[in-house]
């Protein structure tokens, strides 16, 4: 008898101890290629969701679901968006930043409409809410492109502005890594500036042998400096449950993402060999 009450409450105990164990905390990411993980043979080209546990502790669970090429419009017709919300818990986050495809008129595999844009957006809102989960939006990350007498340029549209809208009408957190990024790339300036992206000779990347001056896709050092704009936002703002799990500087270290393999057999739509900016598009009718 005695025998049996000891294991009895030491399967208790362990019980106890196991459901008082937390579970890790989650962030969940969609986007485009500024935040997507990269293949290898891609390197140096980094997506700045790729670099984010750089920032956070081991108490923290990073799940880059974004892809390159990818619009709201896409992300939802290639089953991305429903397969983020199968992994999605109560008590995550999901980070959302999408634009840079979904205004490129030019490309018929990507484009969405203003108004569906800003649909798009709303849904990931409730589908979020409705796991019990948090949002945040992002507007989208700036190119780096500088007018002949060193002005800066925007190429984004209406289209943040719609994602600014959206959070204000859902009350939830935005942050504007548009702004962010244009007040840091000015800051940085037109030569300096080019440093942070994927600007490459021949030879240095295996996805570009020939050389590619590329203004959209950062290098490892504008991914950090980008994830790091977000991760000071989450200061400014207060998100105890992830600030809590932040980096003292001093710590902070380049860690990339485990990439998921699921996301690379899921259906596409899109045409991964045209870059931004890519003239030979096909064009919306």
């Amino acid at each position: 008898m005695k025998k049996f009450l000891f294991y009895t409450i030491t399967i208790f105990a362990a019980i106890t101890i196991i459901a008082a164990k937390k579970k890790p905390t989650k962030i969940l990411l969609a986007g485009d290629s500024t935040m997507a993980d990269k293949e290898e043979i891609a390197y140096p080209e980094t997506g700045w969701g790729q670099v984010l546990p750089s920032y956070f502790d081991d108490e923290i669970v990073i799940e880059n679901h974004a892809r390159n090429g990818r619009s709201t419009r896409t992300f939802i017709s290639e089953g991305r968006w429903d397969y983020l919300l199968s992994h999605t818990n109560k008590g995550d986050f999901v980070i959302i930043q999408f634009g840079h495809n979904d205004q490129s008129i030019k490309k018929a595999d990507r484009y969405t409409t203003p108004e569906d844009f800003k649909k798009n957006f709303a849904r990931f809102v409730d589908d979020v809410k409705a796991k019990g989960a948090t949002p945040i939006l992002c507007t989208p990350v700036m190119r780096r492109k500088f007018s002949k007498n060193g002005n800066f340029i925007d190429q984004h549209g209406n289209y943040p502005n719609l994602i600014r809208q959206v959070a204000k009408e859902k009350n939830v957190l935005l942050i504007d890594m548009q702004h962010l990024s244009m007040d840091f790339l000015i800051g940085a300036g037109v030569e300096d500036s080019k440093k942070y992206f994927l600007h490459v000779k021949p030879g240095e990347c295996k996805k570009h042998p020939d050389g590619k001056e590329d203004n959209t896709h950062f290098k490892p050092d504008g991914a950090m400096e980008m994830a790091k704009l977000f991760v000071e936002q989450l200061k400014a703002n207060n998100v105890k449950q992830l600030v809590k799990h932040l980096r003292d500087d001093e710590k902070v270290t380049l860690t990339y993402t485990t990439q998921l393999p699921e996301i690379k057999k899921m259906k596409s739509n899109t045409n991964n060999k045209l870059d931004e900016g890519e003239k030979n598009a096909p064009q919306v009718k």
